[in-house]
């Protein structure tokens, strides 16, 4: 199956300002690309790639006092099948882990493990260890808090959401991760594109949130909001949690003017015309 994904967005600024972007998409994928516009600007202006500290691929430039269109497109080959659940993956033992993992096992500035331990234990402390109890947390961040677009909140907790019971991806993916860690899972904040493939469709396209969880030796996604096997789910970034990951950071006040983002199949005619628009 082909994927088509991108996004063009718009900022202003009143005065010369850094930025650092995260939207390219992760390493790991080059082999399944079939088409790429790499990462535009207009008006073009000097851009440094490089890595944060998570691995992610970020560009920094100095945006001018105007309008700046940011642009990605390309097409990707995925699975025709929805990602498989690894119901037999086992939860470590906190000794087992390897070093890199230890980080997500930590409260973090919107996952609070230090408010939320009690609770988790209460719930889910009686299920068996590993994809049993990844399911279980999942199944309850989905019931627990009602999706609402017109209710997003850049300071909203792990916390905050698990008491407000609303929210956004963010906010499912937030409270997941807080529970798994505090059941000594380790849990990553993860955010790319997920289009509406063979699902109703949603509206509007936006950026998507998940997290991935450490079991049975690899990282595994996991997505609270939706709770169930997805097609053509494409990473750009994962951190501890939203901080870590910020789309565009900013380090001068600007405004988003335009902001539009794709992820959707397309046939071998429409690849066609896509590689030569």
């Amino acid at each position: 199956m082909l994927v088509r994904f991108g996004y063009e967005i718009t900022v202003h600024c009143w005065e010369p300002t850094a930025m650092v972007t995260l939207l390219q998409i992760r390493e790991g994928r080059e082999a399944d690309i079939r088409w790429a516009q790499a990462f535009t600007t207009d008006p073009l202006i000097d851009v440094r790639t490089g890595r944060d500290l998570f691995g992610n691929a970020c560009c920094r430039f100095v945006a001018p006092p105007c309008n700046l269109t940011l642009r990605s497109d390309a097409i990707m080959e995925v699975s025709d099948h929805p990602e498989v659940h690894a119901l037999e993956a086992e939860q470590h033992a906190v000794d087992d882990l390897p070093d890199a993992c230890l980080g997500y096992l930590l409260g973090s500035r919107y996952c609070e493990t230090d408010r939320l331990s009690q609770l988790a234990w209460d719930l889910f402390g009686h299920i068996p260890p590993g994809w049993a109890r990844v399911q279980a947390i999942s199944d309850f961040a989905h019931a627990r808090i009602a999706f609402d677009y017109q209710e997003a909140r850049s300071t909203r907790t792990a916390h905050d959401a698990y008491h407000e019971r609303k929210g956004v991806c963010r906010d499912f993916a937030h409270l997941a991760i807080a529970l798994c860690r505090c059941m000594n899972i380790p849990a990553r904040y993860v955010n790319g594109y997920l289009g509406d493939i063979e699902v109703p469709l949603r509206l509007p396209m936006d950026f998507s949130a998940w997290l991935e969880v450490y079991l049975g030796g690899e990282w595994r996604p996991v997505d609270p909001r939706n709770n169930m096997p997805r097609i053509g789910r494409i990473p750009i970034a994962h951190g501890r949690d939203a901080a870590d990951v910020a789309m565009i950071t900013s380090f001068a006040p600007h405004a988003l003017n335009h902001f539009h983002v794709w992820a959707e199949q397309v046939w071998a005619p429409d690849y066609a015309l896509a590689v030569h628009a």
